[in-house]
């Protein structure tokens, strides 16, 4: 892997014949795909090196960081050794997180020695500073400005207006063909155990016509898919009070409704379980978004629930699911657990087994608990041993695993509408409506796959399944 954007889950995973599982278990559901390079600078012009880590959404404000530097002058390095400065945009959601910051910015300095801290780590400057005295500068998440101070005050920018163009969709650091669009800042919710609110604020929802004018650019550029992130999707415009401005107004069903009529791919993540939720599932059934969500339910179990702070109404979930899933029976749901909770009893695990079992979800990712300084979870009693957590673990992946397989075999001999993410000599990777990038399960094509490029669309019949991923030839 390249030094730089380094933070990402996997990479592109080549198209192959073998028919072993691809997409682990183990893939950690919070990461960013990996970052790529924009083209390298001019002679002479002052260049800025990026190491981006953590989620997408952090990825994005690289990609804002990065497309502000480029219109100021700045080249974007692809290493180390060519950077004037490095800026290491950090995670601080779970621990491990922080201590994988903590090791890239050590790797920054030792490889560099001049570099800017943001991010969401950069919420604790004295934990940064205190391991790394040697930083220039530790700004906050969301903090562009001071990014960009800091940058100027270690390198002046030399700006050629008559060079240094930007596309009007700015810098992005994910492949032509699909992009982030964040439409929120911060999350108003209080779950025990987590530390977001604290480092990213409450909520702070986008205008919906600045999304729908950032969403318009993006397609002309060439952007087949549009992947909606946030802190909280359903909650969008809340704390705008879903007032209308410009003819667009700012709730998410009508911004839904605004971004699938631009003719990309829309998928929707981080979508919190509201009842009004349900009013896009007909969007979906009708084609305008794709019949795709991604919702942390965390647990099951009504006591584990509420010690997270979490709404503990499980069982209507499910109820909620089916009534989803009589409306667009092609929907695919994708959620991510925690398991090993301060106090999760044996019963509680198994109550959040049977119902997996029973909810049938297509995509599940799993988190051990682990402690994050700040959380108030920390103070809970009876944590649960390791061992305990790994076991947990295991057993419920396990089940996750076995119904992934059973419902992705449902669609072999379906003829399924698909875009392609890579092609290489072997084959092509590609990715149904069911499957967000890197997170979730590809489908591979390795006859008939001449002529086809990353970004194409095409209809592919399945000819076999996996335990994560389809096979399938061109029809």
């Amino acid at each position: 892997m390249h030094p730089l954007f380094r933070g990402a889950a996997g990479g592109y995973m080549p198209a192959m014949s073998s028919h072993a599982p691809l997409n682990p278990p183990s893939l950690r559901p919070d990461l960013a795909p990996r970052a790529r390079l924009p083209e390298r600078g001019r002679p002479g012009q002052p260049s800025i090196g990026m190491v981006s880590l953590g989620c997408p959404k952090a990825l994005v404000d690289s990609e804002r960081i990065l497309t502000r530097l480029r219109a100021e002058g700045y080249a974007i390095s692809p290493g180390y050794d060519g950077a004037d400065a490095v800026i290491v945009n950090t995670c601080g959601f779970l621990d491990s997180a922080k201590a994988e910051s903590l090791e890239a910015i050590g790797e920054a300095l030792a490889e560099n020695g001049r570099v800017i801290v943001t991010g969401c780590l950069g919420a604790e400057p004295e934990y940064i500073t205190g391991a790394h005295p040697r930083v220039l500068a530790v700004t906050g998440p969301h903090q562009y400005e001071q990014v960009l101070d800091a940058v100027h005050a270690a390198v002046p920018p030399a700006p050629d207006p008559f060079i240094d163009l930007i596309p009007p969709q700015g810098i992005k650091l994910t492949p032509r063909h699909y992009s982030y669009l964040k439409i929120s800042e911060g999350c108003n919710h209080a779950c025990r155990f987590c530390i977001i609110p604290s480092m990213r604020g409450r909520l702070q929802s986008r205008p919906a016509h600045a999304i729908l004018r950032e969403a318009e650019k993006l397609v002309a550029a060439g952007v087949r898919e549009l992947l909606v992130i946030s802190q909280d999707t359903s909650a969008y415009g809340l704390d705008l009070k879903h007032a209308t401005e410009r003819d667009h107004r700012a709730h998410i069903t009508d911004l839904a409704r605004d971004l699938g009529s631009l003719g990309a791919w829309v998928r929707l993540h981080y979508v919190y379980p509201y009842p009004h939720v349900r009013d896009l599932i007909p969007l979906m059934a009708q084609g305008l978004v794709l019949p795709y969500l991604d919702i942390p339910f965390q647990h099951a179990h009504p006591d584990t629930l509420k010690r997270m702070a979490r709404p503990a109404a499980a069982a209507k979930t499910l109820d909620e699911i089916a009534r989803w899933r009589a409306i667009c029976p092609d929907l695919t749901l994708r959620s991510t657990f925690i398991v090993g909770y301060p106090g999760e009893t044996d019963e509680e695990f198994q109550t959040l087994l049977d119902w997996l079992d029973a909810a049938q979800l297509d995509r599940v990712g799993c988190f051990q608990y682990e402690n994050v300084a700040g959380a108030r979870s920390n103070a809970l009693p009876d944590h649960v041993p390791e061992a305990v957590k790994q076991d947990r673990w295991e057993r419920f992946m396990q089940k996750a695993q076995a119904i992934s397989a059973a419902r992705l075999a449902a669609r072999v001999g379906r003829r399924l509408p698909v875009i392609v993410d890579a092609v290489d000599d072997q084959g092509a990777t590609c990715r149904t409506m069911a499957d967000a990038p890197e997170i979730d399960g590809n489908l591979f094509i390795d006859e008939g796959f001449a002529g086809l490029s990353p970004g194409d669309m095409l209809t592919v019949e399945v000819e076999e399944a996996g335990d994560y991923d389809l096979w399938g030839r061109p029809v």
